[in-house]
């Protein structure tokens, strides 16, 4: 039987990034340190696979401190908690490792210089996501103002138009939040921006990985979770960057191939918290089913890497 051709473009940058590098070390090495069970609030990062691997190793996952013993370690997710839960695992007397992505700490610490300095905040984010949840309860309530368009800014109540400024979540498409910047900067002159770019540099190079693929390609697969913001949003540029089937798979058995019938170009890329393993499986799915020629487009390399809490160095 003679298979269909296809090329296949391969994103790069894409899958794991240091943050998530990192949060996953924390967990394998508190469960080498202490033993098994380690807790962690909330998923370490957003994704199934990795989760579930974790979970077999002995983590569990809950989504609140008070489903934690007190005599058990706890982890805290790469995405940031608000400052009301360390103070709370604290009070316990709980041994509590920090596995937040630096950068996401680096948005927190941003936020509180500026409170400091007496500036109240704009935050670009998604409502109820858990970065967002985390960065805007490092300071009081009514100190952090949420925005998630650029609409949403006409109709933001300030304390100060003279004294204010914004931070974003790290994970967010790079040309919205441009978008709800200049509504911000226009609306509120006075505003004050990072002093380096909030969004991170994982999120910002697939995002340009992707954008170099969408015009080669009929389909746009990109391997993540649903509740993955990142990965979502690669969704959503690649369609805006002219690719107009992006679908979100979160492995080989989500793929829809009715729907890739007739297609002679498919772009594959994944979120940062989606791991090689099931981008290769992704790839032989594909190589099953047609005469695949994979050519890899890279448009950025990556070497950053993150340290571990001392509390776990010592323990290596």
């Amino acid at each position: 039987m003679t298979l269909p051709k296809l090329t296949l473009y391969l994103a790069a940058p894409r899958g794991f990034c240091a943050g998530v590098d990192r949060a996953i070390k924390i967990v394998e090495l508190a469960l080498q340190k202490w033993g098994a069970p380690v807790y962690v609030r909330h998923e370490i990062v957003h994704n199934k696979f990795v989760v579930d691997a974790l979970r077999a190793k002995g983590a569990v996952f809950v989504e609140e401190l008070d489903e934690c013993p007190s005599d058990r370690p706890v982890i805290f997710s790469a995405h940031g908690v608000p400052k009301s839960v360390p103070a709370a695992a604290e009070a316990r007397a709980m041994i509590a490792v920090d596995a937040t992505c630096p950068l996401v700490t680096r948005v927190h610490n941003e936020a509180q210089r500026h409170f400091e300095a007496g500036l109240q905040m704009v935050m670009i984010g998604h409502d109820g996501h858990p970065e967002t949840i985390g960065t805007m309860g490092q300071l009081p309530v009514g100190e952090v103002l949420l925005v998630e368009t650029a609409g949403d800014v006409a109709t933001l109540a300030v304390r100060d138009p003279q004294r204010l400024a914004y931070i974003t979540q790290t994970t967010l498409s790079v040309d919205d939040t441009a978008g709800i910047v200049a509504a911000l900067e226009a609306r509120f002159p006075a505003i004050i921006g990072p002093h380096k770019e909030d969004i991170c540099y994982a999120t910002t190079n697939r995002q340009a990985a992707v954008k170099a693929i969408a015009g080669k390609i009929d389909a746009l697969l990109v391997i993540g979770a649903p509740n993955s913001s990142n990965s979502r949003r690669l969704v959503e540029v690649g369609r805006s960057s002219g690719c107009s089937y992006a679908q979100l798979v979160q492995r080989a058995a989500d793929i829809d191939w009715r729907s890739l019938e007739g297609i002679a170009s498919v772009g594959v890329t994944a979120g940062a918290s989606a791991p090689e393993v099931l981008v290769n499986e992704v790839i032989d799915a594909f190589c099953a089913r047609f005469e695949t020629t994979v050519e890899l487009v890279e448009t950025a390399q990556e070497n950053i890497e993150f340290k571990v809490p001392r509390i776990l160095r010592e323990s290596v």
